[in-house]
């Protein structure tokens, strides 16, 4: 209010005063980079940085951008693209990989190019190209690579490259690189690819990597392994199978074993405690998603959940499992957050696709508020089972509807409700976790969240998280296998073949007719919501993006009515929170304390990436960078910009 306050006391004494200039930047305040894809290995995405203010940020202008020069939807020939890059800020360096995996250096001032490297993937059978960042190490004793990166590839790769130069840091795996695809066995193209950065704790590179949805019951395994950050030597291995099978360990992997198979896969970020002592992983159902009969076995008993591993050693501590027995694809996608809490020790938020937030003690797993076990509905499918119940979080309440009425349906044009009704007629539904069937179910919270990779933010000395999601019912159903003619599409949406149980299955969105294609439930559609961490009180609860490019005559960017969104937030001391994520093409700052926003810049895509802030030097500015590419995978037009801002000059 101070800079406006100013100018309304200038217009006051001159009525010859046309405007206001920016406001004085203030240059006394901290500098801090972004050294991980969420600032920290803690995952909290907060900054100390204050430059930018609730005063000053509608100051904020666009000083530079990059065109990463990669952007398709897929029906150009080449692999779509989903551009949800979080750049890394370094020593004067800002990092960032495109979608088919080039990793680029650049000036964070200026965005001026300084090197490139290109891995030259094969993309064959990948579904989405996708690099949610890449990785920093740093250690005197890594030979000619002092100072290295790690990036996983969406063909299965490891590599490390010279962060001063962009070359292969040739001392590590085989010439820079390692073949992630050995010891895993049969594997198809695409089938297996890193989408998330690799996790680097105390000398050692941690990837994970996601196995394509749906495809059968013999899939590769999901274990993990843990790789010496400074020659590639293969040092650990957490095989995820239940209790009483023998897991597979790196000595096996070396004598040319392979892991077991169709075990739980990780393929959002992971974490790690601030010592680097433990790490959280947040692990997927084992496959296929929406089949687990017999034919699946019993590889649940780490699905669907947050894990706890010894760093050093890959043991399990604990893990706590937010679904049991998941076949609706509700696998942990959101990087587990580490925060401090009043009492100085740590705990861990697992927020889930359900719009379930658990918080856990750090050491035990132990949730640090009363967990329910609810009935739910019950599978009529033949060969599947249900279990009866599953875990539902006191503290805070469930932040998604969990359950959608006739009434509930909605349409902007005439006929849109009609159909909706037409559709929702047809299908069992009967709350959160109704199993698929086959006359179809309507699948709510829907499978991509709820709360997606982007996660949460957390600032710790105002004691608030921020949950950003979407409210968008999925439709699936089964189809046995002996009706189906063809084999289906081996794709995330339409049909996923489940090769090995007696059934195909059948997942679309629920809206109304294309080319529209808008949900088919009232608004709001998304939500940015905060929480007090201490209590899991419920401090605020927004509707997050408006209908801008979604409704016609222009009208839509007056229409806030919350849109889905996937992408990440980050909050900074000054009390702002910066987030793009929806499908409306903006990119908001909020002030944290009250949800009102308090700046917005439409950008030429939608951002479905989380940003990053930083100040380099005591007389420079603060930049807040974000990603704008648009995802194929959800029908956002795709792009390849990397804009930066800053505040104003004086």
């Amino acid at each position: 209010m101070m800079h406006k306050m100013k100018c309304l006391s200038l217009v006051l004494l001159s009525a010859s005063v046309l405007g206001c200039g920016a406001p004085d930047i203030d240059y006394s305040g901290p500098v801090d980079d972004w050294r991980h894809a969420g600032n920290s290995a803690d995952g909290m995405r907060y900054s100390p940085l204050d430059q930018i203010d609730k005063d000053n940020v509608d100051q904020l202008k666009e000083v530079w951008r990059y065109q990463l020069g990669e952007a398709s939807d897929g029906y150009d020939g080449n692999t779509a693209t989903a551009l949800q890059v979080t750049p890394l800020i370094i020593d004067d360096t800002m990092y960032v990989c495109s979608p088919y995996n080039r990793v680029i250096a650049l000036d964070p001032e200026t965005g001026a190019e300084l090197w490139v490297f290109d891995p030259k993937v094969d993309r064959s059978g990948v579904y989405s190209a996708n690099c949610r960042g890449v990785s920093y190490f740093e250690s005197p004793k890594a030979g000619q690579c002092p100072k290295r990166l790690f990036m996983g590839t969406i063909d299965g790769r490891l590599i490390a490259i010279n962060a001063e130069t962009g070359a292969p840091c040739v001392g590590f795996g085989n010439k820079g690189e390692i073949d992630l695809k050995q010891g895993l066995g049969d594997v198809r193209p695409g089938e297996y690819y890193v989408t998330s950065p690799p996790l680097v704790v105390n000398n050692l590179v941690i990837p994970n990597a996601f196995i394509q949805d749906g495809q059968r019951t013999d899939a590769p395994g999901g274990g993990i392994r843990a790789f010496d950050a400074r020659t590639g030597d293969l040092v650990w291995v957490w095989d995820p199978v239940p209790p009483g099978v023998k897991p597979v360990t790196a000595r096996d992997l070396k004598q040319g074993k392979t892991l077991s198979r169709s075990t739980p896969n990780s393929w959002g970020l992971m974490s790690a405690s601030p010592d680097g002592s433990t790490i959280y992983i947040p692990t997927g159902g084992p496959q296929p998603d929406h089949y687990g009969g017999k034919e699946r076995g019993n590889l649940d008993y780490y699905g669907t959940s947050v894990v706890a591993l010894d760093a050093k050693t890959g043991k399990r501590k604990w893990h706590f499992q937010t679904v049991h027995h998941d076949i609706w694809d509700y696998d942990v996608a959101a990087q587990p957050v580490v925060y401090p809490r009043e009492d100085g020790s740590l705990a861990v938020v697992a927020a889930t696709k359900q719009g379930h937030i658990f918080l856990l003690d750090s050491e035990t797993g132990e949730s640090l508020f009363p967990v329910e076990e609810r009935a739910v509905p019950q599978t009529d499918s033949a060969g599947e089972y249900t279990s009866p119940t599953q875990p539902f979080p006191t503290t805070p309440a469930p932040l998604h509807p969990s359950r959608i009425t006739e009434d509930d349906l909605f349409g902007v044009f005439p006929g849109d409700k009609d159909h909706c009704k037409k559709i929702f007629a047809g299908l069992r539904h009967e709350g959160i976790y109704t199993p698929p069937s086959l006359e179809g179910t309507l699948v709510n919270p829907g499978i991509g969240g709820g709360i997606n990779w982007g996660s949460v933010s957390i600032d710790p000395v105002a004691r608030r998280m921020i949950v950003n999601q979407q409210i968008n019912p999925f439709l699936v159903q089964l189809v046995r296998r002996e009706e189906m003619s063809g084999e289906g599409a081996r794709d995330l949406v339409g049909f996923n073949p489940q090769e090995g149980t007696p059934y195909v299955v059948s997942r679309n969105f629920f809206t109304t007719p294309f080319p529209d294609m808008r949900p088919c439930i009232k608004p709001p559609w998304g939500k940015i919501t905060a929480i007090d961490i201490d209590s899991g009180e419920i401090l605020w609860d927004k509707p997050l993006g408006n209908l801008n490019g979604l409704a016609p005559f222009g009208v839509g960017r007056f229409l806030n009515w919350g849109v889905p969104n996937t992408g990440g937030s980050v909050q900074t001391a000054s009390g702002l929170i910066f987030i793009a994520a929806t499908m409306d093409r903006y990119f908001r700052a909020f002030d944290a304390d009250t949800g009102e926003v308090l700046w917005q810049q439409e950008l030429p895509y939608s951002a479905h990436a989380t940003p990053a802030t930083y100040r380099l030097r005591e007389d420079g500015k603060q930049f807040v960078v974000i990603a704008a590419g648009g995802h194929a995978g959800i029908m956002s037009p795709t792009g390849d910009t990397l804009i930066a801002f800053a505040l104003k000059d004086e």
